[in-house]
């Protein structure tokens, strides 16, 4: 059973733990419904005999894995009381977005153009949660959480200032390459999707390599 509350207040390592289960939670279920598109889409598509939107399904599945790593990630080094309400409407925004964009499978322009919009709200969202990095940082006297939080603000800066700005510009010029390929040369429209999938699996590698680090950090006895 939930914590009554009124044993909570004033207790706040229930709280934050709270906050994180809240946060878990959220964070599955949103990506559990983006996925729910993605299949109902893939399954329409496919059922058409459209073998050419493969590359966009298996794109979307990664994109769902992605943002589902790091916002779990992010929950479990980064979340703590007081619940930041911004923050997760912003997870909504992404995840309509998301399922937006596997409706669009079959039309590389929609495609493109909505991850265009997705990229965007995902930038917006790397530069809010800065908020939650100070305040994570704030009185902090512990070596070991000193380290955690000094990786988290580098890997925060390289998608701000970096990665999520490059992954505009690829599905802003993948839009327009899309359009004009559509009619000039139609034998190139699954060029911007392949190479989407690599940029998206980089991604993957780099993610899950920087999540290990933060977890060893989190829990160092893990390695032995």
């Amino acid at each position: 059973m939930p914590p009554r509350l009124e044993s909570l207040i004033g207790d706040r390592s229930q709280l934050d733990g709270l906050i994180i289960n809240i946060e878990l939670t959220l964070t599955s279920i949103i990506q559990g419904v983006a996925l729910s598109f993605l299949c109902e889409n893939a399954t329409a598509s496919l059922s058409h005999g459209r073998i050419q939107d493969l590359p966009y399904i298996a794109n979307g599945l990664l994109l769902i894995l992605l943002f589902w790593s790091r916002s779990i990630g992010h929950t479990l080094t980064l979340i703590r009381w007081p619940l930041d309400f911004t923050h997760n409407f912003f997870y909504f925004g992404s995840a309509f977005l998301e399922a937006v964009t596997f409706g669009q499978i079959g039309n590389p322009v929609g495609w493109y153009g909505t991850l265009t919009c997705f990229s965007i709200v995902v930038w917006l969202l790397f530069v809010l949660d800065q908020r939650l990095i100070s305040r994570r940082t704030k009185g902090v006297n512990d070596p070991r959480l000193e380290q955690l939080m000094v990786l988290v603000r580098k890997d925060q800066n390289l998608n701000i200032f970096y990665l999520i700005p490059a992954l505009i510009a690829f599905h802003a010029g993948a839009a327009w390459f899309s359009f004009e390929a559509s009619t000039n040369w139609p034998d190139w429209v699954l060029v911007t999707a392949i190479l989407q999938f690599f940029c998206f699996l980089a991604y993957m590698v780099y993610l899950l390599r920087m999540m290990s680090r933060l977890f060893v950090l989190m829990h160092p006895e893990a390695t032995e």
